[in-house]
């Protein structure tokens, strides 16, 4: 916006052009042209309204550009590597599985190698009794995983309340809009990862519920091995 501004003298100016209409002639008494006048005046009038327009338009400018700079502050506070940190805490305790893992393309293998549909007629007992310890560390290596998981979480949800209460703090202490929509992103991204949280406690859970009911259902097939390879031949005892 290009102002132009009129100078405060052609008030003035307006007024003393008016003033010269009134020169006595030949030492009459001066007399006083009541129309120039009222036009001096009138004219001064609007001369001094034009320079308090502009006057205003420079101050709305600079109330405009505080507002922009204010706008554009960005906010001097992050819970980015907070949130990154808890979450890679507890992908870590994840990626500890023993047994049977989290990776796809390993479970369906040692599934069906530690827990086999069926024994052949050749299973001894020190194998029987082997598979099972197996099975057995591995339904508790699953529970103990998951009450890592679920101390970790809760060590992370008392972290939590203190940054959602500085996130909150700084929200409502922005002098921005900017400010205002990077506390709110952060709050979302603390809410993300909470979500991320209680699906990876819900998974540990499964995990170990899953192991738990196979070690149930593979005792009544390792059972029935142990009981074939007591009998032998069916003749478990022969009479004198």
């Amino acid at each position: 916006m290009k102002l132009r501004f009129l100078g405060s003298a052609a008030i003035p100016v307006a007024i003393s052009a008016a003033l010269f209409a009134f020169k006595p002639v030949n030492g009459q008494l001066a007399v006083i042209d009541a129309k120039n006048l009222v036009e001096a005046t009138t004219q001064a009038a609007r001369l001094l309204q034009q320079i308090n327009n502009q006057i205003q338009a420079l101050q709305n400018q600079a109330t405009m550009l505080q507002n922009m700079g204010r706008n554009l502050t960005t906010l001097n506070f992050s819970s980015l590597s907070g949130i990154t940190s808890d979450l890679q805490q507890i992908s870590n305790l994840m990626n500890q599985a023993q047994g049977i893992s989290f990776d796809v393309q390993s479970v369906e293998a040692a599934f069906n190698q530690q827990y086999p549909q069926s024994y052949g007629a050749g299973a001894t007992m020190p194998q029987l009794l082997t598979d099972a310890q197996t099975r057995w560390q591995n339904a508790r290596n699953a529970f103990q995983q998951t009450m890592l998981v679920q101390s970790q979480i809760a060590q992370t949800v008392q972290t939590d309340t203190g940054k959602i209460g500085d996130l909150v703090n700084a929200s409502q202490g922005a002098i921005g809009s900017l400010q205002a929509q990077q506390a709110a992103n952060q709050l979302l991204a603390l809410s993300v990862k909470q979500q991320l949280q209680v699906q990876t406690l819900l998974a540990a859970q499964g995990r170990a519920e899953a192991l738990k009911d196979a070690n149930e259902a593979e005792a009544e097939i390792e059972g029935q091995a142990a009981l074939q390879t007591f009998l032998g031949s069916s003749n478990a005892y022969t009479p004198q």
